[in-house]
């Protein structure tokens, strides 16, 4: 929960939420599968020739840690308390995107991180 806690915008509230519902991180063999138990991955629909153009999450994961994800997001771009989250932030925004899909984006990103933290034992880098 330590590592966890290392992340700028996520308190005790949220650590504890995300170790809760992630257990041991280990049983993820890349942090593709974890964006997949969170439920953040994309749903591509497709039909013969045919391939959307917008898809959306799929939401099939831990809708707890897609919510505990979401708001250690908010929590980092607010104020700029996490760098590297803000910096995403704002370049998605630049390019067009609506808040919603921007701060996915930035979950998505955000639990990319907590994999690394948590693979390599190592706390959060600004």
């Amino acid at each position: 929960m330590e590592l966890i806690k290392s992340i700028p915008g996520v308190g005790n509230k949220l650590a504890a939420a995300i170790v809760a519902e992630l257990g041991d991180a280990s049983q993820f063999k890349d942090a593709k599968q974890l964006v997949a138990y969170a439920g953040l991955d994309p749903g591509i629909y497709s039909s013969g020739k045919f391939t959307a153009t917008s898809n959306q999450i799929t939401k099939r994961g831990s809708k707890r840690l897609r919510r505990a994800l979401y708001l250690a997001v908010q929590c980092g771009i607010r104020r700029h308390a996490n760098r590297r989250i803000s910096d995403y932030y704002d370049k998605k925004r630049k390019e067009g995107k609506p808040y919603k899909v921007v701060v996915i984006a930035c979950a998505n990103k955000l639990l990319h991180h907590i994999y690394a933290i948590l693979s390599k034992s190592e706390p959060y880098k600004a």
